[in-house]
């Protein structure tokens, strides 16, 4: 039996499914297969940054997300019979340009659900128990053979993403070297429990008792989630009875009992990266591109943005923008998943030699400030704006030449590009493509754009294209029609006639 599709996704996690709500919003036809039974099972990654927020806002599940999340606890390092309290990371008050500003605790299973429950709204679904085997790409699109519970079938597709985590299917069959390295020396239990003993009102840390690091972490609801680093060269033990003994020698705490283990896992520092995101028709993204070490929460939010830049562009490839486009996926992503590599390594590693200083978080892991300056995509003529073309679109209140007021995040939202024609600028959109992502404008008066050309530091008449992601891709003062036209050409389909 042979489907047919423009895009399959090979694994169903925040980055699949994130992929899958975007071109499902976008009308692009996707199948989601996964080869696991169900949903992942356990919290792992738990952190969901303001920017990804800002993502699941523009998605359409915000709501649910925060509903299943809280904001993070004060810590509690536990030295001796001492509980020094510590702030993690400093509170951001709500801003007109950052209106979701701290990182929300969510365990992944909730993540997972919010997005699937979001991508059924959307009419899309995820086949489990469908395991990629085999896959050929024919240069105008693969050929998949996939293993499910009908038995054996093959899937055509335009492109194929893997997204099925650090042992890819996608990435072996695509044969893209995967470079760096697994400390098989150090080893962490990763797990959710219930525990009973401990106030929910902390992150607890025990620093260095036994020679262990320990960690519980209150998840919204009742579980904790165990962080417990062994000693160099002790064995794992997953039995619950094991799991509870440990953490009574690494806490030294008496009335610390685990009543419940719900799901476990051994945790190797592994830093990998791929040596390009893409090899014809088939593209990498999240943990099929780049493995983390578990601190500071940006693998699953790195992951979640790989597939937020990918999913516009696949949709205006289909529609037929310039296969250029999709080049620009590993330009602009490799160097951030480079980054934070590196942020996160150096903060595993401080668990053990400085484990105040990895208990500290700031701006960098919250990802707001990331950018694609350098992105091929991205050209501006004046350097006097405070944002420049690559960086984040901050939000800002408008009124525009109709008297509309409104917030820019609001007209950002949804799969279209955003033209802000501030002052007096004439704007001529006729020559956008009727093809692919639509172009809206918003015109917006000097005289009534004064936060907004205080957030973005615009001092004159200026358009500004924002990109379908939220990023700006271009700013002109002076030739703003060319500005326009170039971005067209290289963002969109041909125009017709």
């Amino acid at each position: 039996m042979t489907d047919t599709t423009d895009v399959l996704i090979v694994g169903a996690g925040p980055t699949g499914l994130t992929l899958a709500c975007d071109l499902a919003r976008r009308g692009v036809r996707h199948r989601l297969v996964d080869a696991a039974d169900g949903g992942f099972p356990g919290s792992r990654a738990k952190g969901v940054q303001p920017r990804t927020l800002e993502v699941f806002d523009d998605l359409g599940l915000l709501d649910d997300i925060v509903d299943h999340s809280r904001t993070y606890p004060l810590l509690g390092i536990h030295v001796g019979p001492v509980t020094l309290p510590w702030r993690m990371m400093g509170r951001h008050k709500v801003t007109e340009d950052v209106p979701h500003p701290e990182t929300r605790l969510i365990p992944q299973y909730d993540t997972d659900a919010c997005l699937r429950r979001r991508l059924a709204e959307l009419g899309g679904r995820v086949e489990y128990g469908t395991r990629l085997t085999s896959l050929v790409d024919h240069g105008d699109g693969v050929a998949a053979t996939v293993t499910g519970p009908d038995g054996e079938r093959t899937i055509r597709a335009r492109f194929v993403v893997g997204a099925d985590g650090g042992a890819s299917t996608v990435r072996v069959q695509a044969d893209i070297p995967f470079v760096g390295q697994t400390d098989e020396s150090d080893k962490m239990i990763v797990a959710d429990v219930l525990v009973d003993g401990l106030a929910r009102n902390r992150w607890h840390i025990w620093p260095r008792n036994g020679g262990r690091f320990l960690a519980l972490c209150p998840l919204p609801g009742e579980k904790f989630q165990l962080m417990l680093r062994l000693k160099p060269g002790e064995t794992p033990d997953r039995d619950p009875a094991a799991i509870s003994r440990l953490v009574h020698e690494a806490s030294g705490r008496a009335g610390l009992r685990v009543r419940e283990v719900f799901w476990s896992s051994i945790f190797r520092p592994n830093v990998r990266l791929v040596e390009r995101y893409r090899a014809g028709n088939a593209f990498l993204a999240g943990d099929a591109a780049h493995v983390h070490p578990p601190a500071g929460a940006q693998g699953l939010n790195t992951g979640v943005q790989d597939a937020y830049n990918l999913g516009w562009k696949l949709a205006q490839v289909l529609a037929g923008a310039p296969q250029a486009l999709l080049d620009s996926y590993e330009a602009e992503r490799r160097p951030v998943a480079a980054r934070v590599l590196g942020l996160s390594s150096d903060l595993y590693q401080k668990i053990g030699d400085r484990p105040l200083a990895a208990a500290t978080r700031g701006d960098e892991e919250r990802q707001l400030k990331l950018n694609y300056r350098d992105s091929p995509l991205t050209h501006q003529d004046t350097t006097d704006t405070t944002v420049q073309a690559g960086d984040r679109a901050p939000n800002a209140r408008y009124r525009d030449t109709n008297g509309h007021t409104g917030t820019l995040f609001d007209r950002f939202r949804g799969p279209h590009f955003t033209l802000l024609a501030i002052g007096d600028t004439a704007t001529d959109a006729s020559r956008w493509p009727t093809t692919g992502a639509k172009l809206h404008v918003v015109e917006i008066p000097a005289d009534a754009a004064s936060s907004l050309t205080t957030i973005y530091g615009v001092t004159g008449p200026t358009q500004i294209l924002v990109r379908p992601d939220g990023y700006i891709a271009h700013i002109a003062t002076a030739n703003r029609a060319t500005a326009l036209t170039r971005s067209a050409q290289t963002l969109a389909p041909p125009s017709i006639g």
